[in-house]
């Protein structure tokens, strides 16, 4: 099924992900179709065997990666943003009293098969070498993840989840979720899990555009059921568009931000609670 609400993608589509059977999407990998109703489940890749040639060609992969990322323009531009009094003092508000903030990762994708996964990865992996705000270890969850891929990950400090929790995380301490361009559903999912504004306060969000997903809805009612929860969510969001600077790096980041959500909502939020989704 198509709909006219679309999700960035790397070949420049965008495409609600709607939890129904035998949907076939056209995205550049694949992401898990949640329904609503799905529970968290334990988890193993398909692929069991570590392959070392594997790993060692999927370590030089993200070698020339990171080095691409760090001495680019998009790069200086992404950590500028970052450092501007208008988001510092953002995430100064989602820590808190605290000093770091857990970085969650959903939807990476094959990082050994895809290029845009491993830039994805690059930008984490240096924020957390860049911000002493960043905890120590990064959480990696996508089921399409190899045994290699998950190898690799724990290598360079990252722990591959062994449950999938369909981004129903409850952010029960200061949480920044990586999720460039998830499906739509996995972002409900998160704001869902946590609609309470103890936790909403708590929640730095890196993902897809909410404000594209507001301009570009339609009158489908299956489409606004999708993005129902990031609709409502857009009122107490505040969001920092990122700028790709660069073609190299459109496919990997583009219509993604950085989103915040306000901690003085108690007024607002049982209203949209008390809605239907």
């Amino acid at each position: 099924m198509e709909v006219s609400v679309k999700t960035p993608s790397s070949d420049g589509e965008w495409t609600v992900v709607l939890p129904s059977k035998g949907r076939q999407g056209r995205r550049r990998k694949p992401k898990p179709k949640v329904h609503q109703e799905e529970e968290q489940q334990p988890w193993k890749s398909d692929d069991l065997e570590v392959d070392p040639q594997r790993q060692a060609r999927l370590k030089q992969k993200m070698e020339i990666s990171m080095k691409k990322i760090e001495t680019s323009e998009f790069y200086t531009a992404f950590l500028e943003q970052l450092k501007s009094p208008e988001v510092s003092d953002q995430i100064r508000l989602v820590l808190g009293t605290d000093t770091q903030l857990q970085m969650v990762m959903y939807g990476i994708g094959s990082i050994e098969s895809y290029e845009s996964p491993r830039f994805q990865l690059s930008i984490a992996i240096l924020l957390k070498r860049e911000f002493d705000w960043v905890g120590d270890s990064i959480e990696v969850f996508d089921p399409v993840l190899s045994a290699t891929e998950s190898s690799y990950l724990e290598s360079l400090g990252c722990t591959v989840l062994s449950v999938n929790e369909q981004a129903r995380r409850e952010a029960l301490k200061p949480t920044l979720f990586f999720m460039p361009h998830c499906e739509a559903n996995l972002y409900c999912n998160l704001l869902e899990a946590n609609w309470r504004t103890d936790r909403l306060c708590r929640i730095a969000l890196f993902g897809n555009s909410f404000q594209m997903y507001e301009e570009q809805v339609s009158f489908d009612p299956e489409v606004i059921s999708a993005t129902k929860r990031i609709i409502a969510a857009q009122r107490i969001t505040s969001e920092f568009a990122i700028e790709t600077v660069s073609e190299d790096y459109f496919a990997a980041f583009h219509d993604s931000s950085w989103h915040f959500f306000s901690s003085g909502i108690d007024s607002e939020l049982p209203l949209f609670v008390s809605e239907e989704f």
